[in-house]
This record gives C-alpha cells, sequence and structure tokens, in this order.
C-alpha cells in the first residue's frame, strides 16, 4: 500500500488539446464543489505527439469559461509508461485511445482490457455514467457542448463512484 492515499486519474484523449483537459478541470472543479478535492491527484494526457507543448484548444477554453470551470496553463503532452504506472485510473475518451494504451505502457492488450470495467486500471470514460459509447469528439463534431455534457456526465459519476459511503 502506498502512502500516499490519493487516487490518482490521468484522463486521456487523442492530443490532449479538448476532452482530456477538459475532464481533468470539469473533475477537479466537481471535487472542490464536493469539498473532496484533496483526496485526488488529476492530470491529463495524450495517446498522440501531435497537439504536444500546445495549450487547451480555444473552443475548449471558451466552453469550459461557459460553465463556470476554472482552467490554469496547459501544455500538452503523450502519456508515458511510468505515466501509466503512477495512476490509479486511466479513462479514456474513446474506444481508439484505449487502443494505444498497450504500446505506451509496454503490455498484452489483454492486460488492458475490460476497457467497459470500470474497475480495470484503464476504462473508457462513459463507461462511468453506464453508456458504452465514446465522449463526442468536438474536434471533428464542432460541437463543444455535446463533448462538455458528456464529459461532465463521466465525471460526475467517477466521482459519485470514489464518494460514496
Amino acid at each position: 500500500m502506498r502512502k500516499d492515499s490519493k487516487i490518482r486519474i490521468v484522463f486521456v484523449c487523442h492530443g490532449n488539446i479538448c476532452r482530456s483537459p477538459m475532464a481533468e478541470y470539469i473533475f477537479r472543479y466537481l471535487a472542490k464543489k464536493a469539498g473532496v478535492e484533496d483526496r485526488f491527484e488529476v492530470s491529463s494526457a495524450a495517446v498522440s505527439t501531435e497537439e504536444t507543448g500546445n495549450d487547451i484548444y480555444p473552443p475548449a477554453k471558451l466552453k469550459l469559461r461557459e460553465h463556470g470551470i476554472p482552467f490554469g496553463p496547459h501544455r500538452a503532452h503523450q502519456l508515458t509508461r511510468e505515466e501509466y504506472e503512477y495512476n490509479d485510473k486511466v479513462i479514456c475518451a474513446d474506444y481508439d485511445n484505449i487502443t494505444y494504451i498497450p504500446d505506451i505502457a509496454h503490455q498484452d492488450f489483454d492486460d488492458i482490457v475490460d476497457y467497459f470495467d470500470t474497475d480495470e486500471k484503464t476504462s473508457l470514460m462513459m463507461q462511468w455514467a453506464g453508456d458504452r459509447r465514446d465522449v463526442s469528439d468536438p474536434w471533428y463534431t464542432r460541437n463543444f457542448e455535446a463533448a462538455y455534457q458528456d464529459i461532465y456526465i463521466a465525471c460526475k459519476a467517477i466521482l459519485e463512484y470514489y464518494t460514496e459511503d
């Protein structure tokens, strides 16, 4: 058992500029609002390197502001093996993200699944809300509100899971 009793969560999406940082900041906001922010260590990462070093995508920032979700400086980065091992939960925005995790974590795909099971280390974000689908991807749809709503529902469910008595 580790000395640090915080639950470590890393949210993952393709580029770490839209969905995963939105999830990071939405979850932090909800945890703070519930008075349990000290129970969690939350971060976000990408499965790709194409956005490395970039800030949160401006329309994603705008959506967070519209909903009163505070956020800070952000630099996109690819999930590392060490980061994978360090975190208790690796929560992916979509199934395609999950398919990259075995290469990053240096594990067999069979060791990563069942990604539809929230008890596993790696899981699909919407599964926490009881839905076996991807978080809406605003990079392609341009619908940042749909992505926000998906992420909010999932983050609320994750927080409830860890704070229920």
